[in-house]
């Protein structure tokens, strides 16, 4: 029993190192050269405890970049629509977790484990800040192409909709690129969106509070 506790602790400290180091070590290590045009787009990143999404103001150009969501069921022309936000993140735990009263321990463990990935995306109106669950930064065109990029290809060709998986009628999930565990997931994906924008991030973040500590630390 002692030998097993022994190794649950070595475990929960290699654990607790790997994730100190992830979000004090800068990714990249340098800063990137200042790009002309610098600040002209802004992106928010907004959190909550175990999840991360990026908020991009919605606009004529965003409409026709995005319009694949459109087409299929996004209302994105809403009249108080005034951002689109994107997250990544499980299948089973995206999908079957709205709200955590709902919470279930099948979607839980695939977390953990491996489990496929979809992408949310939600409309949204104005968002209020300051506020703690929101940071805005200000990118360069040239960086904020790359980052619509890095989300256009997180979906899977078509895209593909999930029917009937929405929580509200602003909100749709689409069929997802990449497999989810615990710890590549939601906010390493958001991590390294906002790496594509040309931001700092820690090396590993597999949380929003150790992404938030990151990009305060090196942006």
């Amino acid at each position: 029993m002692r030998t097993i506790l022994r190794y649950l602790a070595l475990l929960v400290g290699a654990v607790l190192l790997a994730a100190a180091l992830g979000t004090l070590v800068p990714r990249p290590l340098w800063p990137a050269a200042m790009a002309e045009g610098e600040g002209t787009r802004r992106i928010l990143v907004l959190k909550n405890p175990i999840h991360t999404d990026i908020a991009v103001p919605l606009d004529d150009g965003i409409r026709r970049r995005f319009a694949f969501l459109a087409d299929a069921g996004l209302p994105m022309d809403a009249s108080d629509a005034r951002y689109i936000v994107f997250g990544w993140g499980g299948r089973a735990f995206y999908l079957e977790t709205p709200t955590w009263s709902q919470l279930k321990a099948a979607p839980v463990l695939k977390a953990l484990t491996l489990d496929a990935s979809v992408m949310h995306v939600d409309v949204a109106g104005a968002v209020k800040e300051p506020h703690p669950d929101v940071a805005s930064f200000d990118i360069d065109e040239a960086h904020f192409s790359a980052l619509l990029d890095y989300i256009a290809a997180s979906f899977r060709n078509g895209p593909v909709v999930i029917d009937n998986a929405g929580y509200s009628t602003y909100d749709r999930f689409y069929e997802a690129n990449g497999q989810f565990n615990a710890l590549v997931g939601c906010n390493t994906w958001t991590a390294a969106a906002l790496r594509t924008a040309g931001l700092r991030t820690g090396w590993w973040n597999p949380l929003p509070i150790s992404l938030g500590w990151s990009l305060r630390l090196y942006n």
